[in-house]
């Protein structure tokens, strides 16, 4: 079973401390929920806006967390099952005690400041990946610090996964495909698509429970269809209660699961009966869009390449004016994880960089047409979704 174990502690931890030197830094500070994950292994289980946290991560001395009192038990389950990174966490309470007394989310600032100065950073250089709200207070209490936001470099410290994450992609990516077949023996004529969503969510969990038993199983996008006309509105068209598959409808699904803190995306267009001519061309055109866009997913190459790739494909054909989204976007922690921009991104791809590969024709009243894989970047690009994406695989009779 592929975990994020300490190989992958150290591997981040390397690549923080590399940053930490390039911008002589003496802390990294994460205010973010997928960034305190990247730097602890805990899947932050509040809305940041909400409830604020922090991790700080110091060159030289242990990182420490703040987290809201609601956090306590799941941050101590982790601890016991030895997930965990960090081992300093301090605690603030959503309102006043009697006993007991904990800060308070008002006193967020205070408590993060000393913290900041019990760690000796009270005078020091610290990137952060934003430097707004209650953190902005936080360093305001300590007018010798530097904060400076690093946004972009600490992205970065995102781009490349280490080997073991990859392995659990690939694991994550095996049951996506499990439940496409599933999709396919169950694609009908008159089935509500929430209620098919649904089934499969149920039949999901289960696998997932037998793959990953005592885990992180969370279900992002999974599991979501658009079917028929609605589908050339790639997130739908807002009117899923009592949508149903209609014989001669196009489908797109959507698997994507998190487990253990990594996301992997399987998208692929399905037909309710056989396809007219006019389908069968626009399907056609985007799996060659799809497969042109993992083609190009090499390492050297630029990021652009990717996107560029496919949309000629589409262009060639000539249904620009149906394009509608970029070819995909990073994958890792995140859905939608770095870069994000890869329509206009030139830099060179770098090895053990994970993408998806989603070009899309949406065609008004008609329906859409995508196919979607996660592919790892390398001299040989390794697509991990291998779910069939043919046209008779994915015409239900």
């Amino acid at each position: 079973m592929a975990f994020l174990g300490e190989a992958v502690r150290a591997y981040r931890s390397r690549l923080m401390n590399e940053l930490m030197d390039r911008e002589n830094l003496d802390a990294l500070a994460f205010s973010r929920g997928d960034f305190l994950q990247y730097a602890t292994n805990f899947n932050t289980d509040v809305e940041t806006w909400e409830r604020p946290v922090l991790c700080v991560v110091p060159r030289n001395g242990e990182p420490f967390v703040v987290l809201n009192e609601l956090s306590h038990s799941h941050w101590r389950y982790a601890s016991e099952d030895r997930r965990l990174w960090v081992s300093d966490a301090s605690f603030y309470s959503e309102h006043l005690r009697q006993g007991g007394r904990m800060p308070t989310v008002d006193e967020w600032p205070e408590l993060v400041a000393e913290k900041l100065m019990t760690a000796g950073l009270s005078k020091s250089r610290i990137g952060t990946d934003e430097m707004g709200g209650v953190l902005r207070k936080a360093f305001d209490l300590l007018p010798n610090a530097r904060p400076l936001p690093l946004i972009d470099e600490i992205y970065k410290l995102r781009w490349v996964k280490h080997p073991d994450e990859i392995a659990l992609m690939r694991e994550i990516a095996a049951l996506t495909d499990w439940v496409q077949d599933r999709y396919r023996e169950n694609i009908r004529p008159g089935r509500l698509t929430m209620e098919l969503d649904m089934s499969m969510s149920a039949e999901f969990a289960t696998e997932a429970a037998r793959r990953f038993p005592d885990q992180d199983v969370q279900l992002v996008d999974c599991m979501w269809t658009i079917s028929g006309p609605a589908s050339s509105a790639g997130h739908g068209d807002g009117k899923r209660g009592g949508a149903r598959i209609e014989t001669g409808h196009v489908l797109v699904n959507m698997v994507i699961p998190r487990i253990n803190g990594l996301v992997v995306e399987n998208e692929r267009t399905w037909f309710c009966g056989k396809p007219g001519t006019r389908e069968q061309r626009l399907f056609e055109v985007a799996t060659a869009a799809n497969e042109a866009g993992l083609e190009a997913a090499i390492a050297g190459r630029p990021v652009s390449g990717i996107d560029a790739a496919a949309q000629a494909v589409i262009e060639k054909a000539g249904l620009a004016d149906h394009i509608s989204h970029r070819t995909g976007h990073g994958m890792g922690i995140l859905c939608h994880e770095f870069p994000e921009d890869m329509a206009y991104n030139h830099r060179p791809l770098l090895e053990n960089e994970v993408y998806s590969v989603e070009p899309g024709i949406y065609v008004h009243g008609l329906g859409g047409f995508r196919q979607d894989d996660t592919v790892v970047i390398g001299s040989i690009p390794e697509i991990l979704t291998k779910s069939a994406k043919d046209l008779k695989s994915q015409t239900i009779l």
